[in-house]
């Protein structure tokens, strides 16, 4: 093994493309971003397998190989062996580096091949001991990944599986009521215009939800509004056991404020729907998270570049059928119970996930001794 650096074993190459200007295209060959391909180009940057280092923006310094005959917006950056070393165990010895610390900008960061490329690695010049060592890592992660995919595949069924049941037992049946969604629930969108800015928020007191609230179900709340505004706006006032729906980009999430939600109003991300005494607000959740009243959302979503949900108005006299409140509890439990376990899986593979590439990283830096 001999120590170098790593723009002693490979260069860096820039792409022009621009994510605006390749969008929409419906060439032959692809363009990636660092979420994957963003189109399809009449023509290609690199002919051959090559590895793309994100070097703005979100994940920063990130590794990955790229097939032949494709792209990177500009964005990425190329980076191309030196002669006598293997692509593969080129982009297998950066993949054990942590580059992100070579960062530079607070609102949009980025890192420079001038700067990393500095690094010393210690690699092999053997061009057979690079494929065998190749050759190891290849067939070593291809079993984690498999163990991986095997935790991903019972999530997606037991999934599967919870959807199957909550569309059986939400299906209308004999002596179901039908009701109108604003007979169920009151509901109230989140301030719209300059009602509710970030000017006016303070270090303490009233929370206001955001849509993270409902996406995420976590209760972390960043922002406050004093005693004064929380009067102006006791209209979008929530607590706890409402119900909270995102209405802007990712629509339709859902979640119910638990017991210990602190006071406060809903922003303008937000939809609230407080529920009446005759339905079960656990019930009118699993309705809202259904198949079926998700495609609802996404079909009368408006909003050509940001979906937003449907107006108050249409939501409120959309008809539903619900059973006896008797009924309403016994099916919550029963979906209850199927969805502790689909929790209970969806924490396995989070767990499992994070355990294999923690294991990928322990095994390249055994091998590419990285201290």
């Amino acid at each position: 093994m001999r120590e170098l650096r790593i723009k002693d074993i490979c260069d860096k190459g820039s792409s022009n493309l621009k994510q605006k200007d390749v969008e929409g295209k419906k060439g032959l060959y692809p363009v990636y971003g660092a979420s994957g391909i963003i189109s399809y180009i009449d023509t290609y940057h690199q002919e051959d397998n090559y590895i793309a280092i994100v070097k703005d923006g979100s994940g920063i310094g990130r590794v990955t190989f790229m097939p032949p005959k494709s792209s990177v917006i500009g964005t990425m950056q190329y980076i191309l062996p030196k002669e006598g070393f293997n692509i593969n165990y080129i982009g297998y010895c950066l993949q054990s580096l942590d580059l992100s610390k070579y960062k530079q900008g607070a609102a949009i960061p980025h890192i420079y091949f001038r700067d990393y490329g500095e690094r010393i690695v210690k690699v092999t010049e053997d061009i057979s001991e690079q494929q065998s060592i190749v050759d190891y890592l290849y067939s070593a992660f291809a079993k984690i990944d498999a163990m991986k995919a095997n935790a991903e595949k019972a999530l997606n069924d037991a999934k599967a599986l919870f959807q199957a049941s909550l569309k059986e037992m939400l299906e209308t049946k004999e002596g179901w009521e039908e009701k109108k969604m604003g007979d169920i629930a009151d509901f109230v969108r989140g301030p719209f215009g300059g009602s509710l800015t970030k000017s006016m928020f303070k270090s303490s007191g009233y929370a206001v939800y955001e849509q993270q609230h409902a996406i995420h179900q976590h209760i972390n709340i960043r922002y406050f509004i004093d005693d004064a505004k929380f009067n102006e706006m006791e209209r979008f006032s929530v607590k706890a056991g409402d119900i909270i729906m995102s209405c802007s980009g990712v629509t339709g999430k859902i979640n119910i404020l638990p017991p210990d939600s602190p006071a406060g109003i809903i922003n303008q991300a937000l939809l609230k729907m407080t529920v009446k005494a005759s339905t079960n607000v656990r019930f009118f959740k699993y309705w809202l998270e259904s198949n079926y009243f998700q495609a609802i959302i996404k079909k009368y979503s408006g909003g050509a570049a940001i979906p937003n949900v449907p107006a108050v108005k249409i939501l409120k006299d959309f008809v539903i059928s619900i059973p006896s409140l008797s009924e309403q509890q016994s099916i919550v439990a029963t979906l209850d119970s199927l969805k502790s376990k689909v929790d209970s899986l969806q924490a396995n593979y989070e767990k499992i996930s994070q355990e294999c590439d923690a294991l990928k990283q322990a095994i390249l830096r055994e091998v590419f001794c990285e201290e």
